[in-house]
């Protein structure tokens, strides 16, 4: 049983950035089923003042999005290293906002649970990256997010 919970971090951040890396090639190559998730969400953004946000060039375009996603990958693989731990409660921060996001707009605008028909696939995927993130920095990699504040904090303080 220790065993389990040594890995489990591991597991769960493998999990995550492999949920993350395959999203990629829907939001990178303007897929379909990305134009319609994100035209969807811009034409609600339109209806509530604020028009082009989820489109190609907004503030949440699947571009934004993805490289979130991506940079969120990369330091949850680093972070497998023992060396690199810290690096994965980078990745878990990066992913948690993007992922509320993405729960938040599947329950709370036209969007809804299955808008790529399914059966709500991306919408449970969305749902465990958010708990996995979550735990993760919360339980796991507690002391790994406050080694990783400091160490950017050191970088960026003056002098």
């Amino acid at each position: 049983m220790k065993k389990v919970w040594k890995y489990l971090p591991d597991a769960m951040a493998v999990f995550m950035a492999v949920i993350f890396l395959d999203s990629l090639r829907y939001k990178f190559t303007d897929h379909p089923k990305t134009q319609e998730i994100f035209g969807r969400l811009d034409g609600w953004a339109g209806v509530i003042g604020a028009p082009g946000l989820f489109g190609h060039t907004g503030l949440f375009s699947q571009y934004v999005i993805g490289s979130i996603e991506l940079l969120a990958s990369g330091l949850l693989i680093l972070g497998l290293h023992p060396r690199f731990k810290h690096l994965q409660a980078g990745g878990a921060l990066a992913g948690l906002p993007v992922m509320m996001g993405a729960v938040s707009f599947h329950l709370f605008t036209p969007l809804g649970i299955d808008p790529n028909n399914d059966g709500g696939g991306l919408f449970a995927a969305a749902c465990t990256n958010l708990a996995f993130a979550a735990v993760l920095l919360l339980g796991f990699r507690r002391a790994s997010l406050v080694e990783l504040i400091r160490r950017v904090t050191e970088v960026v303080k003056p002098s």
